[in-house]
Parts: C-alpha cells; structure tokens; sequence
C-alpha cells in the first residue's frame, strides 16, 4: 500500500466516513485508515525516540482514500488537493488517482444513484467539506447610513443655523429660555436624520434579502436514484447534478457523461469563446460558468469557499445602492430649490443691515434701533444677531431636505410590496423606467400561457389516432415513437414502486411528451435505455427548434437516427411517412400538403405541434435528410386566467403588446387573438404577424418602417428578438423585454427594463434582467408597469406639497422680514413645518398604492417635466391662498382677534400649519376632484394626520418650545376653519383647464426669439 501523505510525516490520515445505502466502501476505508495511521505513528516514533509531542492535525486537513479497484492499491488526495483540481484543471493527476469514476467512489456518490442525501448524510458532508455558500463582506450597519445623513450638505447647513440658533438664543435670554430655537432645531434635525438613516438602513437589508433570495437557484440533482430540485445552497460535495442549457453551474466538479456540452467561461476568465467539456480532454466544470449548449452530469468536488467563484465573490460588496435617474433628477432640483433659497435669504440680509445703519429700523417707541454714536457694540451685536436669524430662517424654510427622502421612502414602500405582487426588483431604476414604458415584448409559453402541457392530439400520417388510440397503430410505429421518446430527451421518469404513481421530470414540453408516451403508449423508459447505446446528440436549441439522437442497438443492430421538434421543421427534412397501418408512403406533393393541413389545423386550435421522425442508416453521423415521418403530436397549453384583462388594461394605458414566440404562425395567431394581443382581421397581410425569418431579413429601413405596426413574431430566434427592441428603440419607444433563455440575455440587456422568469428563467436570464416575474405571470407584468407608474406619481405628489409650502413660507417671510424687519415664523416653528413636509409628509403620500386610474393615461416620457402644468395649477392656487391668509394675519391679526403680538404669531404659526394638514388630503389626488377616495385604504396616511395634529396641539400647549402661547377653542376653531379652506380651494381649481405644452417650454421659445433678435 502507497499513499501522498506517506512523503509529509508532519500530518496524519484522517478518513471520510460518509455512510451511504449506494456504497461498498465503508469497511476498507476503515482498514485503510488503521493502516495509515499505525504506519504514520511508527514513522514518527523511529525519527524522533526521545519527542513526547504528540502530532497536531492541522483542521482543515482531509484526507480521502481512493480505491482503484484492488484490495492492495489505495491512493489518498487530501481536501486542498481535491479542491485544486478544477483550479489547476490537470488532467495527468485525474488519471493518476485513477479518473474521475475513481474520484467519484471515494466521495461514496454512485454514478448513477448519486448520494443518499438523508439528513446524517448531508450533515457530514458540509461538516467535512464546507457549506455552497460564501462569505460576504460585513454588510453596513444603521452608523454608517447615520454618518451618511450628516455628510448631507442641506443636514450641515441646518446645523450650522441650529448652533448659531443656540448661540444667539444663549447670548440674547440666558440659558434657561435661549435654548428653546436652537434646541429645537437640532430635535427636528435628529428626526429628519434618524427617519432617513432607518430608511436606507432599510433598503440596503431589503437588497440584501432580494439577492438573497435572486441568488437561491433551484439546481436538478440525483439523490438515491431520483432526479429531484435543490437550492443550490445545499449542494454538496458528492452531488451528481444534471445541466442542460442555460444553468449556471453550481460548484466546482468533473464531467460525468453528457453530450455537445459547452460551457461559457467568460465570468471567470474575461473570454467570451465557448469551451467544450469532455470527458477526455478537458473534464473540468468550473462554478458560476454556464452552460452554453449540450447536456451532461457533473461530480462535485468543491463547493463554497472552496472554489474560484466563491473567493471572488466573497470580496464583492452587493450592498451598493446606484441612485436612479428620478432621484438624480431630484437632487437637481432640490439644489436649484437651495441656491434660490440662499440667494433670498442673503438678500434679506442685506435689505435688513440697510434698513438697521440707516436708521429705518424702529424700536417698540417707534425710535430708531441705530443712532450713529449713540447705539452701544453691544446693541449693534444683538441686532445684527437678529438679522442674522431672520436670514437664516429663509434658508431653513427653503431647504427641500425632504425630496432625496421622498423617493428613498417610495422606491423602498414599491420594492417590498411588489415583491408580494410577484415581482423582485433586481436594479432599483427600473421601478421607475417601467412606468415610462410604451411597448412590452412578451414571450407566449409560460407568460401568457399556465405552462402545463398536455398532449391532446395523435396523429400518425394522415389518421388521427386521438379517440381510437394507440391499439390502432402499427407496433412497428409505436416501437419507434417509445425508442426516439425515451432516448432523445433530457427528462425522466422515475417510480419508487410498481404501485406508485410515475414523476416526470425535464421542460414543460418534455414532461408532456414523456406523461404521454409512459401513459398512453405504455413506454418503459429504462428498458428502452438498456437495449440501446447512443453514439450521438445534438441538444434542443431555439436556433434549430429540434434535437435529434443517434444510437445503436446493444445485440450490434443497425443504427437509428431520432429527431423530434417543432413539426414544420422536421417535416422539412422527411421524404416519407408511416401510416396508422406501419405502410410506407411517400412524401410526395398531395402528401405533404396533408401533413400541412394536419399541422396548421392543430395550430389553429392553439396547439404546440410536434414531430417524432426516424430512419435506419450505416453512418456514424446524424443525418438530417432522408427521414421517415413517425407521427405528430399537439400540445394543449392554456392560457392564463386573466391574461386578456391585463392585456387590454395595457392597451387602454397607452401601453403595446408584441408577442415573441418560437411556436408557428397559426399557434402564434391563435393564442395572440385568444390573449387579445390580436383583434379580427389582424394577420400576415395587414403586417400585423411577421415570421423571425421575414422579418430579419428586411433591410433597415424596411424594419423600421413596419416594426410599430407588428403584433406578432412568430418562428423567431433571440436575434430576432434582439433585432426588434432595437428597432422600437430607434423609433424612441421606452421597451420592456419578457425572456426566460439563455440567449434571451442580449436582448434583456438591451431593452430599457429586461423582465426575466422566475421559474422557468436561467440564470443567465435573471443576471441580465433588471425584474424577475417570480410566477411568469403576464398579469405581474402588468401590475409592474402600474407600480411603476405609481412610483412617479408618488413623487409628483410629494413634490406639489412641498412646493407648496416653499412658496408660501418663502414669500411670506421675504414680504414679512423686508417691511417689518421681522420673519413670520421663528426657526424652531419652521423646522417643525419643514418636519411635517419632508418626513411625515413623504411617509404619507409615498406609500399611496397604485389606482387602476394610472392605467387610463398615456405613458410618461423619460425627460417629461417634473413638475406638470397642473401641479402648477395647483400650488398656485394653494400657495396663493396661503400668501393671503398670512399676511393678513401678520398686519391686521391683533386686530382683527383683539389679541397680543405673542397670541397672533402663535395663530399664524398654527393656521400655517393646519393650513398643509388640509392641503395634504389635497395632494393625494394631481387632478381628480374627490381628494378622499381610497383614503381608509391608507391607513398610514390617516395615522400621520393624527400625529401631526396631536404633535401640533402639544406644541401649542407647551408654550416655550416653540415660542408659542395657548389658545382658546375660538381660536383654535378659526385656525381649522381657514385650514379647511383649502378644499373648497383645491376643488374649484380642479375645473380650470391647462394647456398640455409645459409652461417652461414657453419661456425656451421666448428666449430664442430674444436671442435671433439680438
């Protein structure tokens, strides 16, 4: 016996016990085991006879014996050779420890078994050779978004006004009263900040959470003689997993057997040529590559931290959150909304001094404030002071610190409840784009349709074997159809017991197709497999549209050839056919006219059309010519309730539908008219249906000519798919893309919203996709498109709120601060309006739920204005009223309620506030007149108006705080009563119609005209 470990005598043999029923290893790794460590123990003793140090193990040492098939040859790799195996991808040291079946038995995985996977099992297995899973970078904690807040440069000047607040307040009434605006301001700010961090804070996990779940990829693998779906979190070293086109492979491993498997390493290597993976060559499968094209079965022997992907992926921070464009338009706005601000509040400051050092100014005698000589350093500070504080009331009520907030709180309200709604946003500006959206290219099988397939019509030749069945068809016939079923597929069928129903695995098209043959025709597949070899496959591709077999019969009968796929295709390539008797007829002209009708009648019936064909031949090759038609068969695939709904609520709001199917032009008119994507009278001559073929090879100009008018694509490819949203993209369309393929990614990538499929999706369909539909509901994609929608509205209204108040504070304490040298509200009463506006403000109109009335507008072009007419409109109006009831208040008040000057200025700090309570029922709705439907909806909404009125009353009642004094219920009832005129306000304003063209572009023409003059 030899073993690796006997040239290191510093570390001992620890055997893998992994019990296993599928195993026959067990009790010669035991002996194994006893041997290595007597020998390793004697080595050590001979070579140090005096050392009393007992060896340590290194714990991440595992050594694992190999059997080669003799009881007296034992080899032994230990856990960091096995895992550089696919790292180093030598395959001299695979043939050395004897190739990868003997790589194989050491892991106690039978090839065709696979491992046991019961609990102990499993649990040993990760125990010994790790977790699938990676670590990832600490993710950001609550801190770190609360230092974020403080970078904010709005949050630093707010500071700045709060310290010198303070010191100002400290400086003019003590300690005891000096505090309360300062004090104030820097309450209101840790609210605004502790609200936005616990926001982002809340993002960033609900991104954690959805990659998370986006990375939770149910992978097929064998597990005691069973195909059967796993999370690829719980692979482990052992598992025999089956991939076919389009997985990402799961885990470093070793090819098992398989056909035409090629594989796409470009994640990991930066090549974007395809590699073949064979069992001779190069047998080596590299985790987070996929796979390109073929099928085949693969060994894991790295899982985890173990492997390339995962020491790459373990240094790549997920947690970055990419602002989208409406917030980059935001803060856009929020800074021109704060340079005006600045340039009022300097100019205050300015007008204020003027008015002080020239003597303008008067004292309560009505004697002026400076008198040159006269007026002490001390009275000059405390009025420059209070100039100051007046500017920088300006400042604070102009600071829209709200509007970053506002989207932060809708964007993360919409992510979470569309992932109620089936939906999982991988790419946050997508929520917004996909309410621009003006076209969707939509996929039919699965999407449109539930994707349960059913076999419903037989036809061999001519006859239609559905009612009469299969004890009607030749033997001859129906022996050729079970062999070319049960060996060109990627499915299977598995039985625990002869009394047990059958399990059926592989695509919703081969599960169909297998139900049927084992069914109906009495196919047993794994005879089928027992008698025949196969000597060749070329896989299923969306290119082709079929997949052929080549094999040869075990008692060295001729070779037969199987090929099985979409029945125009195959047909295309026979020269005769079978009848129901087994005769052979020719394909001739009136024949093949027959089958075409049989085809296009299944068609027309919304049927998925498949062909089985066959021929016996002396080539070693898989002939595409010559074919002897088997039979055809139609696949019933339904469609979804509710798909014709959703279509036409995308119709009436503006939106296109395109349907973009592999299936033929009949099956494709049929479904599309079925769905409502269609209306009577639509077809091929009205260019409302075009085949891939057709349409690819129009010139450019012809494409983009009769590109908007195309309804539907049938017989396409992923190019034509491709093609198309290009095309729609040129022609200044806003395009989302339905794919679940592989070769869908270019055109996913391509598409302004690339919406992939979460069940039958591949994983390089969802890495392209910017939304996974978690159900391929089309309805969810309709849904989609109104939370999009929603998103924009949301701000919209946020943004005619807050605006209002701007406005309105702003020119009132510009009016106020210039003729009385006085502003109207002290800082802490307009910190706690801005707190209104920005917090509670953007809680309550951000979380409105999307109304079907989004869906009866036109889509919102990507670089409309913000700000619409009608919001115009309306905060005209509002703000206006405001204007007017304030000022009013601040001159002829004391009058007018016979009160003091403190009581008037806490009657105009209350009305100004119960006067945004009454306007906020008015933002919930842009133009509709009844602002109350759907409020008790909102239970978040009502919940903030009876904390901020509550709040409000406190502030009132507390008197110092805010620099307020108590107010009697007369006054407190004229306060609401002005408030609640704004409804009345808001809607009569509702009946005055704006035009469509945005008032700024007005302003444009006006100001060229000025400069072609000039």
């Amino acid at each position: 016996m030899t073993t690796i470990l006997d040239l290191d005598c510093g570390q001992f043999t620890l055997s893998l016990s992994l019990p296993s029923p599928v195993s026959k290893y067990g009790t010669k790794w035991q002996q194994a085991f006893l041997q290595i460590y007597c020998s390793r123990a004697f080595q050590f003793q001979c070579k140090h006879p005096h050392s009393k140090a007992v060896p340590v193990k290194s714990p991440s040492f595992t050594a694992i014996t190999i059997d080669n098939n003799s009881p007296n040859s034992t080899v032994s790799i230990d856990l960091a050779e096995l895992n550089s195996l696919v790292k180093e991808k030598d395959v001299d040291r695979i043939h050395k420890l004897g190739g990868v079946e003997a790589v194989a038995s050491s892991l106690e995985a039978n090839l065709s078994a696979g491992i046991s996977g019961d609990p102990e099992d499993f649990s040993r297995r990760q125990r010994a050779f790790g977790s699938n899973t990676y670590k990832k970078p600490p993710a950001k904690g609550l801190l770190y978004f609360v230092v974020e807040a403080f970078k904010d440069l709005a949050i630093l000047i707010l500071l700045g006004c709060a310290a010198l607040s303070l010191g100002f307040g400290i400086k003019e009434n003590g300690i005891s009263d000096g505090w309360y605006d300062g004090g104030s301001i820097f309450v209101a700010l840790f609210l605004i900040i502790a609200v936005s961090s616990h926001s982002n804070f809340t993002r960033s996990r609900q991104f954690e959470k959805l990659s998370r779940v986006g990375g939770n990829i149910q992978i097929e693998v064998i597990r005691n003689s069973r195909r059967q779906q796993v999370s690829i979190f719980d692979i482990v070293v052992g598992d025999v997993v089956c991939l076919k086109i389009g997985d990402q492979v799961p885990a470093d491993g070793l090819f098992l057997n398989g056909h035409s498997l090629h594989v796409d390493e470009s994640s990991m290597t930066g090549e974007g040529d395809h590699v073949e993976v064979n069992q001779s060559s190069n047998p080596f499968l590299v985790s987070g590559t996929e796979v390109a094209d073929g099928h085949a079965r693969m060994i894991v022997t790295s899982v985890g931290m173990n492997t390339m992907w995962g020491e790459m992926m373990s240094s790549v921070n997920h947690d970055e959150i990419e602002q989208t464009p409406l917030q980059v338009r935001l803060n856009k706005l929020t800074s021109l909304i704060g340079k005006v601000g600045l340039a009022v509040a300097f100019l205050v400051l300015v007008v204020l001094l003027a008015r002080y050092f020239t003597g303008t100014t008067k004292d309560e005698n009505g004697n002026p404030e400076f008198v040159r000589g006269v007026s002490t350093a001390g009275d000059i500070v405390n009025a420059v002071v209070g100039i100051v504080s007046a500017a920088e009331t300006i400042l604070v009520v102009t600071l829209p610190e709200g509007l970053p907030l506002a989207v932060t709180l809708t964007l993360a309200y919409c992510m979470k409840r569309m992932m109620s709604d089936q939906a999982m946003v991988r790419k946050l500006s997508a929520c917004e784009t996909m309410g621009s959206a003006t076209t969707i290219c939509t996929d039919k099988t699965g999407t449109l349709t539930l994707n349960q397939m059913k076999v419903t019509k037989f036809w061999v030749g001519e006859d239609s074997v559905t009612d009469t069945g299969s004890s009607s068809v030749s033997k001859r016939v129906l022996d050729s159809i079970r062999q070319g079923v049960a060996l060109n597929t990627t499915g299977s069928v598995f039985r625990a017991s002869s009394g047990s129903e059958f399990k059926f695995s592989g695509s919703p098209t081969e599960k169909a197709i297998l139900s049927w043959a084992v069914l109906e025709l009495n196919m047993d597949m794994e005879e089928e497999k027992k008698k025949r070899t196969i000597l060749q496959v070329e896989a299923f591709n969306s290119q082709k549209k079929r997949s052929g077999v080549l094999l040869r019969s075990n008692a060295d009968g001729p070779i037969h050839i199987h090929w099985k796929g979409a029945a125009e295709m195959v047909l295309a390539m026979c020269s005769s056919y079978y009848d129901a008797s087994g005769v052979l007829r020719g394909l001739d002209g009136e024949g093949m006219e027959e089958i075409e009708n049989v085809i296009q009648g299944m068609a027309a019936m919304s049927l998925r059309c498949i062909a089985f064909a066959h021929k016996e031949t002396s080539q070693t090759r898989l002939e595409e010519d010559g074919l002897t038609l088997l039979g055809l068969v139609g696949i019933e695939d339904p469609c979804r309730p509710g798909v014709k709904g959703a279509v036409e609520a995308c119709h009436q709001a503006g939106v296109t539908i395109k349907m973009i199917t592999g299936d033929n032009v009949f099956t494709a008119k049929a479904i599309a008219t079925e769905c409502g994507i269609l209306s009577l009278g639509e077809d091929e001559s009205t260019g409302a249906v075009v085949e891939g073929v057709e349409f690819r090879n129009y010139t450019p100009e012809e494409r983009l000519a009769k590109v908007e008018k195309i309804g539907v694509m049938a017989r396409s490819s992923p190019f034509d798919k491709l093609l198309m949203v290009q095309c729609l993209k040129q022609k200044g369309h806003v395009v989302a893309v339905t794919g679940d393929g592989t070769n869908d990614a270019p055109a996913l990538k391509e598409a302004d919203i690339g919406l992939s499929m979460g069940i039958q999706g591949t994983g390089v369909a969802k890495e392209s996709s910017d939304i996974v539909i978690l159900d391929d509901n089309f309805g969810s994609v309709a849904t989609v498109l109104r939370w999009g929608r929603c998103v924009y509205n949301n701000i919209q209204k946020f943004i005619q709120f807050q605006l209002t108040v701007n406005v309105a504070a702003l020119v009132v304490n510009f009016v106020a601060a210039v003729s009385s040298g006085d502003v109207l509200l002290t800082t802490a009463q307009q910190l706690w309006v801005n707190l209104i506006m920005d917090t509670l403000g953007a809680l309550a109109l951000a979380t409105e739920r999307p109304t079907w009335e989004l869906m009866e507008k036109p889509p919102v072009g990507q670089t409309a204005p913000l700000i619409t007419n009608i919001m115009w409109r309306n905060i005209a109006a509002q703000a206006a009223y405001q204007m007017a009831v304030l000022l009013t208040l601040q001159f002829w008040g004391e009058s007018i309620f016979n009160v003091s000057y403190e009581v008037n200025q806490t009657l105009i700090f209350n009305t100004f506030v119960l006067c945004q309570v009454f306007n906020e029922f008015n933002a919930r709705k842009l133009e509709k007149k009844n602002v109350f439907e759907g409020i008790h909806q909102n239970k978040l909404f009502i919940g903030i108006i009876f904390i901020t009125i509550v709040v409000q009353a406190v502030m009132i009642f507390l008197k110092g705080f805010a620099d307020t004094e108590r107010l009697t219920w007369g006054q407190w009832g004229a306060c609401i009563g002005i408030g609640a005129v704004s409804w009345p306000i808001g809607f009569i304003v509702r009946f005055i119609p704006v035009p469509e063209t945005p008032i700024f572009s007005y302003l444009k023409v006006l100001r060229k005209k000025f400069m072609s003059k000039n």
